[in-house]
């Protein structure tokens, strides 16, 4: 799969310029390890002299209790507990799952008591964890089902595990429909366009960090959304329910959930934008102050592995290993420069809110 880093949106790459609608859940599953079955070292950044993983190194099967937090999708969750109980039952993983804004409080409270809560952190993009990376909380290691992954998906503390695409839909029988990101702010769809809230959900934020670079958009991109009455909700969920039911003409929202409602047959039409879809991958990590660093490796192994990417395909996400089913990109995708993101997700989500409010 190709993705195109600060993709050229007027024919030129930018410059470096550059989370509760749904509720928190918990869930207490009996799980088993998962042994790294691909050989070879992780590529990126950090992986040289990177231990192995002792789950993937042949090490006894590790045992006990792990939490997971994450802002991925439940579907998502239960597919790939289900094929890691499957592997052995000799772990428990206990669950603590909310939306991307949510899971930074949880963690944020947690840290103000001495140290994160969890074993394994899942969020939905990468600005959201490589904080956590920076201040150390991460542990640096290497699994062995990491070698597939290119570079620009991983570091040494944590590794992409799917890809969200951010395209646009529109009502059936909306003409003309837009075709590039600029034509949502298009009269044609003047108080009639949703788009996520970044500070709610992570894909948003990916988003966020993308357009905030990209040549002939930028921040202007929201001052024109705004401009033309663009209505900010929770979710990118929630745009494909209100282009379905007409509240909204057309908006931005993620592939996955644009055809899950196609499938259900919601009137509406996906539209992967011609200057392309922004891909946000998803990482994985495992915190550094784990009581049980066996038993969150093995999970992570698991999840990189052909069969837990296969499992997050099956609920139709795009795997992070080619060839792992899961729908193939329509067209062009683009992303923005992650690290230099990283660095700026406080400034450009304060610019998005001082254009949209709270």
């Amino acid at each position: 799969m190709k993705v195109h880093l600060r993709a050229a949106v007027c024919g030129r790459l930018p410059a470096h310029r550059p989370f509760l609608a749904l509720m928190a859940a918990t869930a207490l599953l009996t799980v088993g390890c998962a042994t790294g079955s691909t050989p070879g070292a992780t590529s990126g950044p950090g992986a040289t002299g990177s231990a192995p993983s002792q789950a993937a190194s042949g090490a006894d099967a590790p045992t006990g209790s792990i939490t997971l937090y994450t802002s991925v999708t439940q579907p998502t969750v239960d597919a790939i507990l289900e094929g890691y109980k499957a592997r052995a039952p000799g772990v428990t993983v206990e669950v603590f799952r909310a939306p991307t804004g949510e899971l930074a409080s949880r963690i944020a409270a947690d840290l103000r008591t001495g140290k994160i809560g969890a074993d394994v952190l899942w969020p939905t993009d990468p600005l959201s964890i490589g904080g956590y990376a920076d201040k150390g909380l991460l542990r640096k290691w290497q699994p062995t089902e990491a070698a597939t992954i290119a570079d620009a998906y991983h570091t040494d503390t944590y590794w992409g595990t799917r890809f969200l695409n951010m395209v646009m839909i529109r009502g059936k029988g909306v003409t003309p429909g837009p075709l590039a990101w600029k034509d949502l702010t298009d009269p044609a769809y003047k108080d009639a366009v949703g788009i996520p809230d970044p500070a709610f959900a992570g894909s948003a934020l990916g988003a966020l960090a993308y357009f905030a670079e990209a040549d002939c958009l930028g921040m202007d991109f929201y001052k024109a959304l705004k401009a033309n009455g663009a209505v900010q909700v929770k979710s990118p969920v929630e745009v494909t329910t209100g282009v379905a039911e007409g509240r909204f003409k057309a908006g931005m929202t993620i592939d996955q959930s644009a055809r899950e409602a196609i499938k259900k047959g919601a009137p509406i039409e996906l539209v992967w934008p011609s200057d392309g879809a922004i891909a946000i991958y998803t990482p994985i990590g495992v915190v550094e102050a784990s009581a049980n660093p066996s038993a969150a490796e093995s999970l992570v192994e698991f999840i990189l592995s052909e069969p837990g990417q296969k499992a997050i395909g099956s609920v139709g996400f795009q795997p992070i290993r080619d060839g792992a089913g899961g729908p193939p990109p329509d067209g062009k995708q683009v992303a923005p420069d992650w690290s230099v993101a990283l660095g700026r997700q406080a400034d450009i989500l304060a610019e998005y809110q001082a254009i949209f409010g709270d």
